[in-house]
């Protein structure tokens, strides 16, 4: 055998995350500051010290045998992941190699009083050999694979395969400890090139510094092939080591039964829900939403323990889908409220109050710590935040007397949605900026929710103009996002539809918009040729009915261009020309590629079905979504929709490689039983659909302000010039031989406006304005237009 101190092949292969589709994720309810995640049988990425930082990217083992057997678990065998008790992210995996050779059992779970994870597990021969079973892991800690050192040494008397970077540091450690152990630079002196290559280590080295490095230990098993596993983690070596020493000290089963009693403490607390038994996902969902809080920072609530398309993504790629979207985390609150799990909800609420930005809006994702990651801003991200608290005022989750508390940012958010809105920069698929209907209903929905939350809160002197701007944009939605005739619709065989967005320059006759994630020569279509799902959000907010004829014709084209029937039933694409998914030919989004299936949809579509009252239908979408879950019962983010790939991994109708589970696609699932269960769109706010489904509630105010520049207004509309400081409109409707001055109103909100008498002007007439600044004691020096044009 070749002792080294020192591995060649510095620094490795440029590191890697793992597939991003997850057989199973779990944590401790509280106190270990450890999550890890499952797939193809083995530990995929693990994160300490916090949920938003891998330190892993995977662990499994390798058999060899003297006969040049090779086989490793991840790719030969056949893998059955189970749970061990309901409702506790405790698991099971048999490993059964694919030709016969060997069984692998484990059972996983973390130390809830301390940052390891415990794998106990067992080799069994199925058939004869001289096998040897050998433990690999690579180090990514703090989301990197480069930068790593890695060495192994005894510690206390027992040999620990360490790894460290900046400081944190882990240690794996086997309770009978290894036979014989390397460190090496993934791709070149790594275990696994040994063991492929020789069937055995036989070359030792020593350690590996700084780069992207690998782990191999072969395993002492006990008489019957067992055997207990320890990854601590820890600020130093050391610690790391004793974490790892003392799970396996204070033995498994009592480690198991202090894991999972916190998990049924926690159930058995909450007040039965009669229908969760109905549902075979019911506690699976709820639990995964759980399994992605943070215990580091309380009330923060992940978007998935997964990296889209991992195995092709590096160190550049830091954040994953491990990040907090201020959107998914609300769709996860509304998920545990349905679920009638409201003690979390508070937490989440101070989460939002903490992370809030100074102007009102929220980061578009950020870093458990509130940092943010992507700087897009997404209106519907500031709205509904402010849905959530009214949904959990609503369902007894918080007190009347909280909403005092967190007016201060309600009215931070209503102040950046009147002052920025309708247009958005990104819509909700972090995508096309402009008019898009998610966005407009979340916002209408938020301005409306806000006024009457104002009210409470005693400050009622908002509330007019927030309901003035929600009417307002209400009113425009069909200008805005209706079009009638072209080719979706002739082929759907309706007259119009409403589109998935315009662009922001619409009132100035911009019809064109860009597809994100296309190639160039196919990302610049007319709006009317683009349908979008979000539409269904004008029903699921209470702006339109059900069987609104605008809506019945735009589920018509929906159907007809975004729906696929898969073996578990329909599923539908967010919109024609989605570029976010998988190539043609199954290889990994690239930052190009063609958009797939999104179960979640599914879900909403079946909100839809009750607010239309087919409760038989949303059964049906009900028990189709619970068909795309995959694992233990994880929903994915999408599903392939054309034919197999095996060689990729990529089946008709089953996840694709992007993420799994998808929390958000959980909390839909939770608010569907909800739903279906009451008979009623149980998020849907009631403010809404009473203002405007059975009031009636319109308006002939129309604005105009620098972001939302109109050219038109028809006639009989009242025009309301808007601004972000104090002016003098100087207008005239008659070339300038009659000159009026109207001086702005402060809303209170950071918007002054001045409403111009509008209405009784004729066609064609035309209002000529410019401003007088009067902070600033100057003129704009420019004129602008409106005409009277129906």
């Amino acid at each position: 055998m070749n002792n080294e101190i020192f591995a060649p092949g510095w620094p490795g292969i440029p590191g890697r995350w793992t597939g991003a589709n997850k057989s199973a994720v779990g944590t401790a309810f509280n106190g270990s500051s450890v999550w890890f995640t499952m797939s193809h049988g083995i530990l995929n990425e693990v994160y300490s010290p916090r949920e938003d930082e891998a330190a892993i990217r995977d662990l499994g083992f390798v058999v060899t045998a003297d006969n040049g057997f090779f086989s490793e678990e991840k790719r030969h065998a056949k893998h059955s992941p189970s749970l061990i008790y309901t409702g506790v992210p405790a698991y099971h995996v048999e490993s059964l190699c694919g030709n016969g050779y060997y069984m692998i059992e484990k059972d996983i779970i973390t130390d809830p009083k301390r940052s390891s994870v415990i794998i106990r597990g067992k080799f069994t021969p199925l058939k004869p050999g001289n096998y040897r079973l050998y433990v690999i892991t690579a180090s990514h800690i703090g989301n990197h694979g480069a930068g790593n050192t890695a060495w192994f040494n005894e510690f206390k008397g027992k040999t620990g395969l360490f790894a460290s970077r900046h400081k944190t540091s882990l240690c794996l450690i086997n309770e009978k400890g290894f036979k014989a152990c390397s460190v090496g630079f993934v791709g070149f002196s790594d275990g696994w090139q040994d063991l492929k290559k020789n069937g055995k280590l036989t070359s030792v080295y020593k350690r590996a510094e700084n780069g992207n490095v690998a782990l191999t230990g072969e395993m002492i098993l006990d008489k019957d092939g067992s055997f207990l596993l320890a990854l601590g983690f820890g600020r130093n070596p050391s610690e790391a080591a004793l974490q790892s020493i003392a799970s396996i000290n204070a033995g498994f089963e009592k480690v198991l039964e202090s894991y999972a009693g916190k998990w049924q403490e926690f159930w058995q607390k909450q007040k039965p829900v009669f229908y969760a038994e109905k549902h075979n996902l019911f506690s699976i969902s709820a639990m995964v939403i759980l399994i992605h809080r943070s215990k580091y920072i309380p009330g923060a609530v992940l978007a998935s323990l997964a990296v889209p398309w991992g195995f092709s993504k590096g160190d550049g790629d830091l954040g994953g889908y491990h990040l907090i979207w201020p959107r998914d985390m609300v769709q996860s609150a509304g998920g545990l409220i349905a679920a009638n799990i409201k003690s979390e909800v508070m937490n989440m609420l101070i989460y939002f109050e903490s992370t809030q930005e100074s102007d009102g809006h929220w980061p578009q994702n950020m870093w458990i710590d509130g940092f943010p990651y992507w700087n897009g801003i997404q209106m519907d991200e500031t709205a509904l935040p402010i849905l959530l608290l009214d949904l959990a005022r609503r369902e007894t989750a918080i007190l009347e007397s909280d909403i005092n508390r967190f007016w201060p940012m309600v009215k931070k958010a209503l102040a950046y949605i009147a002052k920025n809105g309708p247009v958005t920069q990104q819509d909700r698929w972090e995508e096309n900026g402009g008019y898009t209907p998610y966005t407009i209903a979340a916002e209408i929905s938020a301005l409306i929710i806000g006024a009457e939350l104002a009210e409470l809160a005693s400050e009622s002197d908002y509330a007019p103009y927030l309901r003035e701007t929600a009417d307002s944009w209400y009113s425009c939605i069909d200008r805005w996002l209706y079009v009638k005739g072209g080719e979706l619709a002739d082929k759907a065989g309706v007259e119009g539809f409403y589109v998935r967005v315009t662009p922001p320059d619409f009132e100035e006759g911009d019809d064109v918009i860009c597809i994100k994630n296309r190639p160039p020569a196919s990302c610049y279509p007319h709006i009317s040729s683009v349908v979008c799902t979000d539409a269904l959000s004008l029903v699921r907010f209470g702006l339109r009915k059900a069987d609104d004829k605008r809506i019945l014709n735009t589920v018509k084209v929906i159907d007809a261009t975004l729906k696929v029937e898969t073996p578990s039933g329909p599923c539908w694409h967010r919109y024609n020309g989605d570029g976010y998914g998988e190539h043609q030919d199954g290889s990994p989004f690239d930052g190009t590629g063609r958009g797939r299936l999104w179960p979640l949809l599914t879900g909403e579509r079946g909100h839809y079905s009750v607010a239309l009252g087919d409760f038989k239908e949303a059964k049906r979408l009900l028990k189709t979504m619970e068909g795309f879950a995959d694992g233990i019962g994880l929903f994915p983010e999408q599903v392939w929709d054309s034919s197999d790939i095996p060689e990729r991994g990529l089946f008709f109708g089953r996840p694709s490689g992007s993420a799994m589970p998808l929390v958000w696609a959980h909390a839909e699932y939770l608010k569907l039983i909800r739903s279906i269960t009451e008979e009623r769109v149980f998020d849907m706010p009631p403010q809404t659909a009473l203002r405007y489904l059975k009031n009636g509630t319109t308006s002939n105010i129309m604005q105009w302000r620098f972001n939302h520049k109109l050219h038109k207004i028809p006639v009989g509309k009242k025009l309301r010039i808007e601004t972000l400081s104090h002016a003098i409109v100087h207008w005239t409707s008659d070339g300038w031989r009659t000159v009026n001055d109207a001086v702005v109103k402060d809303s209170g909100l950071g918007v002054f406006y001045a409403d111009l008498p509008t209405e009784n002007l004729k066609e064609n007439d035309e209002i000529i304005f410019t401003f007088y600044w009067t902070d600033a004691e100057k003129w704009e020096n420019k004129d602008f237009y409106v005409q009277i044009k129906n």
